[in-house]
This record gives C-alpha cells, sequence and structure tokens, in this order.
C-alpha cells in the first residue's frame, strides 16, 4: 500500500474546461454541458515553441498548468510522469501518409512531434525543469499504470509529482481502428506526505479484479471512449471531497484501488 496526498487538479475535455469549472459538474451540483473545448494555448512557451507543439502536448500542458494554478510549488520544482494510450494520432496519420506517398518525405517538425515523449519535452522546456520525467503508455489502462507509477516515484524518492494523462481522437482512416471521439486531459499532483494544500488522501494499492467503478453519470459515452477519460471516476471523488474508494481497471487479474480521505475543504 502507498500512501499520497493530492495537492493540485488540472483537467481540459469538452464542457470540462479547468478544475473550477469541472469541480462543481463532476460533485453533481451543476449540469454537464458538453461544449467544444477550445484550442488549448501553452502561454508558457514561446511564441516559436508554441508553433512548433504539437495537439497532444498542449492538451497535455493545458492540464499540467491548470493543477499548478494558485498552487504552492512552480513546474521546475516537481518531477513528472506523462501518460497517454495513443500519442498523436493526428501526426501518426499525417507520418502514415507522407510515408505511402511518392516522395515518402517526413517533415522534420512532425518527426520531432512524433515521439512519445513529445509533452514531456515541452513541458520541461516550458518549465525549465531538469527534474525526472517519465512517459508511460499502457493502452486503455494507461491512466491507471500512470497513477500507478506517480505514486511508486513520490513513494521512493519522497518528493512531489505530476501525473499528466491525456489523449486525443485519430483522424480517418485510423479512427477506423481507434475510434476515440473526444480529446481529453487530467493532471494530478501528489505529494508523499500530509501537505497544507492538500485536498485528499489517498491509499493506493492493487487489488484481485472486481467490479471497477463507473463513469459520472453525467458523462456522455462520446468522452468515455477516451483512455485519459478513465480518470473521471477519481476526479469525481476528489471533486465531491467524499470518503470512497476507487477501483480502476489495471490489467485481466487486477485493479489499481484508490481509498480515498478528504482533507481540508
Amino acid at each position: 500500500m502507498m500512501e499520497v496526498w493530492v495537492i493540485g487538479i488540472g483537467i481540459a475535455g469538452p464542457g470540462l474546461d479547468g478544475w473550477a469549472a469541472a469541480r462543481p459538474i463532476l460533485a453533481g451540483v451543476t449540469e454537464y454541458r458538453p461544449t467544444p473545448l477550445a484550442p488549448p494555448v501553452p502561454q508558457l512557451l514561446s511564441a516559436a515553441e508554441r508553433r512548433r507543439c504539437s495537439q497532444s502536448a498542449r492538451l497535455a500542458i493545458a492540464a499540467a498548468q491548470d493543477a499548478l494554478l494558485g498552487g504552492p510549488l512552480q513546474g521546475e520544482a516537481i518531477a513528472t510522469v506523462f501518460t497517454s494510450s495513443d500519442g498523436d494520432g493526428a501526426i501518426t496519420q499525417e507520418i502514415c501518409e507522407s510515408l505511402a506517398g511518392v516522395a515518402r518525405e517526413v517533415s522534420p517538425t512532425s518527426f520531432h512531434n512524433s515521439v512519445y515523449n513529445a509533452p514531456a519535452g515541452y513541458w520541461s522546456i516550458a518549465t525549465r525543469s531538469q527534474l525526472s520525467s517519465t512517459s508511460v503508455c499502457a493502452y486503455d489502462v494507461s491512466f491507471a499504470a500512470g497513477l500507478l507509477e506517480a505514486a511508486i516515484y513520490t513513494t521512493v524518492e519522497r518528493s512531489p509529482v505530476m501525473l499528466v494523462a491525456s489523449d486525443l481522437p485519430f483522424p480517418r482512416p485510423l479512427y477506423g481502428i481507434r475510434p476515440v471521439e473526444e480529446s481529453f486531459a487530467a493532471a494530478l499532483l501528489i505529494t508523499p506526505t500530509h501537505h497544507p494544500d492538500a485536498c485528499m488522501r489517498c491509499e493506493i494499492t492493487l487489488a484481485p479484479h472486481q467490479t471497477i467503478t463507473a463513469f459520472p453519470a453525467a458523462i456522455p459515452e462520446s468522452l468515455r471512449s477516451n483512455p485519459a477519460a478513465r480518470s473521471l471516476p477519481l476526479l469525481a471523488v476528489l471533486a465531491r471531497q467524499a470518503a470512497d474508494t476507487v477501483r480502476l481497471e489495471y490489467t485481466d487479474e487486477s485493479d489499481l484501488v484508490i481509498d480515498c480521505e478528504p482533507e481540508g475543504d
């Protein structure tokens, strides 16, 4: 069992643009409205870097920035774990189309952005962080795998870490084999010990597979298809500030179990 404290939460998705707006929706206080997510603009990056930055990196950075808003820590002081099931589908398709063409020429910028840890790289540039960063991929259970990795890191290293999960839709024809409907990203800033800004204490364990925690009822099917959105059952508990247990699918035999106890308001 690992014990962590949540001190920052970020979110970016349709109708859930920022934790301040999303919290009452996920708590069941405010009605969910599927407002399209505006293209994120990562203000931490220079104009030149923003021009080169991929949509997947922009989305991840938007959630990460949100998790730091009004908090006690700055980006350069935090190690990171980035997790994504699919990376940047639009760039994957662009490169596939280029390689299938006559010229077979791939844009250097597209190739650079196709690297799986590109969002982590842009975040390090934006924050000037020289701390460690891990990029994780585990298909549909990428959020659970990322949370486990982040919990292990903060427990072993005794320092804060931020988990950032993000996924985007694939364009057609790749959409036909990976039908993700909406873009979504979430970020959690966690520490290994109690912190004055903590909103929740979480005990994290692996346990034999049982029924996993359902999505919040208000979340539409179109958003549930996004692997990063599997964070929403946990985010809903954080929004309600309620003692509860969340079970997330991890493997065919085991679940990631998060026992939550509220801290502060």
